[in-house]
Formats: C-alpha cells, structure tokens, sequence
C-alpha cells in the first residue's frame, strides 16, 4: 500500500523543486519510504505539524492543500462572512504554504485576507476577529527545530479549532486526495478575482493599539530608564515587540544582531525555543556584554516569551514559566488595584499543570483563579463564556507554564507581544520604586513557601513512538503508583473522567502525594514526548530541588 502511494508521488509533477530528489534518493531504502508514506499526518485541534519533505507524513504544499480543502469543506457550511485569515513566520516554506492555503480557500470561492508579511500567532487570531472570519490559518512549528513546519486551524473566535470542528476538518481531509482532490487556482488569479486581499494597516494597527491598552501604568515606562536586550530568535517578533515597546517609552533597545531578522534555518539556537538555556545564550552574553536590566526573547511565531532577569551580583537568571506567571499575576493585580482599574469580581485563569503558587496569590488578591486543560485554546474558551455572559472585562490575565501569557480578551491564543510589553513594565516599575524582578520574586517566596516547579520530558520517535506512549498511559491507568519515592499518593485524579474533574476529557494523570507535591503525567499533543510536571515546596529552594530530584528518578522505570 505504502510502496504503490510512493510510486504514486514519484510519477507526479510535484512542483516543489526539493521533494522529487528526495523521493529518488529513497528509491532502494523501504524503511524510509514506510515512514514517510505509511500513515498520513493527523490533523487535531493543533492542526497538523511534521518535519518538511516528500510524503503524506510529512509537510508539503501538497498536505498543505489537503488540510486546506478540509477547512474550506467546514467554511462553506458555516454562513458568515466565508473568509478565513492567514499568517506565517519564519518557518522554511511559510510562504509557500501559506499562499497555496489561501489558493485553495480562493478556488472554493472563499474570501482570504493574508498577512503581506510574516506576522506572529496573536495577529492572526486578531485578524480573525477583526475580520469576523470563519477561520484563520497560521503557518508555524512554533518552537520546533527548523525541519519542521505546521499548519494551525483557528475558529471564528480566534481561538484553536475545537474538538468538534476539527473533527469535521480531519473526517473531510480523508475523503481528499492528497494529490489531486484540493481545488487550487493561482494565488495572482485569487487575488484578481478579488478573493485574495492582504490585511490592512488599519487591522495592524488596530493590534497594536489592543496590546498598548492593556498597559498597568501607562506613561511609568518613559522615565525608567530600563536597559534591554532582545531577541526574535530569527522569527516574528522584531516588528510588533519593538513597535509596541518604543510606543510605551522603552527605546535602549539592544538586539541580538544572529537573532535579529527572519531565518528558518535558525543557525545559532537549532531549538527555538525560549523555555531552553540554549536559546537565550546568544542574548545572555549580550545582556553581560552592555549590562542590561533584562534580557527577553520571544519564539519563532511570537506567541511565548523567556527572559532572564539581571541580579544584585550582576549575573543572569532565567525566569521559569511558571515564576513570570506568578509575577505578572501578582504585578496585575497590584497595579490595577492600586490604579482603581481593577474589575468587579476579577477572573484570572492557568492551566491545570500550572504552578499552585499562583492560587496563593489570587487568593490573596481577591481574584478568581480558574484551572483549564493544558492549551492555551481552553483559557481562550473561559475569556469566550465571560463574553457570552456580558462580563469580558472580568478577565485580567491567563498563563501556562511553558511561557504563554494574555492579558485581555483582544485575541484567543498565547500573546508574546503583551508579554513582552507587561514584563518590560514591570521591570520598569520595579526598577524605578529602587527594588528588581529578582527582589520581588524573593518575596513572593517568602510569603508563599518556596514552590518549585519543574518539567522533564520522555521522547518517543518514530512511528512506533505513538504506540509507546500509549501504551504509558494504559500501564499507568491498569497499576496505579502507590507512591512515588516512598511519598504514599493520597489521591489521583484521572482527566479521563470528566464526572471526577468536571472539565472535558483530557489524557493527563495527576498524583497530590501524601506531603503536598505533586506529579502530572500527560503525552504532548504536538510532539511525541511523554511530560512529567513536577511540584514540590520546601523550606528553601535545596529541598524543594532534593524531592524533585527523588521523584524525577522514581518516574524514569515507569516511564521508560
């Protein structure tokens, strides 16, 4: 079957000058030809992402055309305007991708507005919004390496596709020929037909001005003085975070020069991704180098944002995920009180993997503190059920632990821009009242308990991977661990069953041990890695990394 859909390939006028040689170079290797040809790319509520090359396991124009007859399929059923709005980064072939995307949704007589230039996942889904799209398309791997590329579906609210529709999108995907069933007319015709237009400055602006908004002290940041450095890690964030940072006041603006324009080889960080020490290297010499206040880098698609915040000795700590949470939360509420601009009856959201240190703060505020699922998608659903109920304007701030932060109801999905614009405030504000980040989160500890944090992953590639991790999480559910490192587990909650955690269904595994850490358990949706979150809290930063370690180890026999 695999060998007759390569042949298949091998016979076509592939386009893409780059996949017919790599089709010949496999030509006597059927281990190579079985990966790329066995299963096809599953499209989800992440949409599709893979590593680029020939293949229906792999990215190309021509899955790309596949997904997007299923979108158009969905579209032509949903009324409304029919028009779908398309970003891209820096990602290799992004554009590609992203105009034959919206040649297709053209030839099926659906309105396109695109970006004219690689713009980030927040402007997308504000696109989407702004339009009152049907759909938006954004052309990202996030923070993969640069092999791989993706293709993410958005819903008229500018949040991820749901569930449901995606299903629908994925069932009418299978019944399309990946070669030959997407209709597909040429980008110039589409834009001829006056199907095809660009987005205007007027929505890009507009952008702006919704992320600008959200300032906590407006005007603080012009006599600060904050000394930064920045990078784009090659991808979209140069534009619009320097545009919203120089319009707030804040122009000592050095860039990581490697890191500063589009590159989707990303040559000096192979892992793009601002979670990882690696990634910010280039900045963290830099930021010594001119002796900055901050140094802050955001992924390739702008939609997470790291940093590392400069200490009383003058050396560089990274700021976790999970800690920058708690500052902005704990900075927000804060502020805004201290304003008067804070809300009746306040609303903050996090992911249930998320660290039980912002709850204290929340409580301590006043602030509701919901838990969703892990995606950012499911806080983009809490801000749309406070919409629905005439009550946006409750929601202040949402987090995840892997760098994701909004501020605001303008978009659905993770915003590095307002990221980056709230933590260079804070470290603005702080900056000016004689204390620091580092100062702040000290105390924090201090009032809270010193909670630690951490994430480690188990990867499992290959097509048996999936199986593997399967098969996990089976072992897991049939033998529940009685203890992990000698800490007895006084309950486990299993997302499987929404009627014990009243949220939908997730495969995701939580264990509260008997001292109050806690272990989580949950395959990646995007990656095939199995993640193990750990929190534990101790007298000082030493214990709470002691326990981690014990119970990072008891997990390794389980999870090999």
């Amino acid at each position: 079957m695999y060998l007759d859909e390569y042949k298949r390939w091998l016979e076509a006028d592939l386009q893409d000058c780059d996949l017919k040689p790599e089709l010949l170079s496999i030509a006597d290797n059927d281990n190579e030809i079985k990966e790329r040809f066995a299963v096809a790319l599953k499209f989800g509520t992440a949409g599709l992402r893979g590593t680029l090359g020939a293949g229906t396991n792999r990215m190309n124009i021509w899955v790309v055309r596949q997904a997007t007859q299923g979108v158009a399929d969905w579209v032509l059923t949903q009324g409304g305007n029919q028009t779908v709005a398309i970003s891209y980064d820096s990602r290799l072939k992004g554009w590609n991708f992203a105009r034959d995307a919206a040649s297709v949704l053209a030839a099926n007589g659906i309105n396109v507005r695109i970006y004219d230039e690689l713009m980030p996942v927040p402007a997308l889904s504000f696109a989407t919004r702004y339009y009152n799209c049907n759909a938006g398309i954004m052309i990202t791997a996030s923070h993969n390496p640069a092999k791989y590329n993706g293709f993410k579906a958005y819903g008229p609210d500018g949040c991820q596709m749901t569930d449901d529709a995606a299903a629908i999108v994925y069932d009418s995907i299978q019944k399309t020929d990946v070669l030959n069933g997407a209709k597909f007319i040429s980008f110039a015709e589409g834009v001829e037909r006056g199907l095809i237009k660009f987005v205007g400055d007027d929505c890009k602006d507009a952008f702006y001005e919704a992320v600008e908004a959200r300032q906590v002290r407006p005007g603080l940041c012009k006599t600060a003085g904050l000394k930064l450095v920045y990078s784009p890690l090659n991808g979209t964030g140069l534009v619009p975070v320097t545009r919203v940072l120089n319009d707030m006041g804040i122009t000592d603006i050095t860039i990581v020069p490697e890191q500063e324009y589009p590159n989707g080889y990303f040559t000096t960080c192979p892992y793009p991704n601002p979670e990882i020490f690696e990634a910010l290297q280039k900045g963290l010499e830099l930021a010594k180098e001119v002796g900055a206040d901050l140094m802050l880098a955001t992924d390739p698609d702008a939609d997470r944002v790291g940093i590392a915040m400069k200490c009383p000795d003058g050396t560089y700590e990274l700021v976790s995920g999970n800690e920058m949470g708690v500052l902005l939360l704990d900075y927000i509420c804060a502020g805004r009180i201290e304003k008067g601009t804070m809300p009746e009856k306040p609303v903050a959201v996090m992911s249930i993997v998320s660290t039980p240190l912002a709850d204290k703060v929340a409580e301590h505020y006043g602030v509701e503190l919901r838990h969703t699922l892990t995606g950012f998608k499911w806080i983009g659903d809490q801000i749309a059920q406070l919409e629905a109920a005439g009550e946006v304007d409750r929601f202040i701030f949402g987090f995840e632990e892997s760098y994701g932060y909004l501020a605001g109801p303008y978009v659905r999905d993770k915003d590095a821009v307002i990221g980056s614009m709230l933590i260079c405030e804070m470290a603005a504000y702080y900056r000016s009242i004689g204390s620091s980040i580092k100062q702040r989160l000290e105390e924090i500890y201090a009032e809270y308990g010193r909670y630690l944090n951490k994430v480690d992953s188990f990867e499992f590639p290959g097509l048996s991977g999936m199986d593997k991790m399967a098969s996990i999480m089976e072992g897991l559910r049939a033998n529940p661990p009685k203890d992990f490192a000698g800490k007895a587990v006084a309950k486990a909650i299993d997302y499987l069953k929404p009627e014990e955690t009243g949220l939908p269904k997730a495969n995701v595994l939580i264990y509260e041990l008997e001292d109050g850490a806690k272990v989580i358990v949950r395959p990646s949706g995007t990656e095939p890695k199995v993640k193990t979150y750990f929190t534990t809290l101790g007298k000082d930063l030493a214990e709470a990394q002691a326990e981690k370690d014990a119970l990072a180890e008891a997990c390794k026999p389980i999870l090999s």
